[in-house]
């Protein structure tokens, strides 16, 4: 029981943070998109998303 609470702690503060991540990278990734380059940011969204979603029983 604690150990699933701590999870889902832990995944959502994951999630939480990439998002922050990926606002705080938006100017770089514009950068590199001009370039043709990308950041990978929306596999990580969608690996936390999916853990959170695995982690949550609703």
């Amino acid at each position: 029981m604690m150990e699933s609470r701590l999870y889902r702690g832990v995944v959502f503060a994951l999630y939480q943070f990439s998002l922050l991540l990926g606002i705080v990278l938006m100017p770089i990734a514009l950068l590199l998109g001009q370039m043709g380059l990308s950041l990978p940011m929306d596999k990580v969204l969608l690996r936390l998303e999916s853990a959170s979603a695995g982690a949550n029983p609703n």
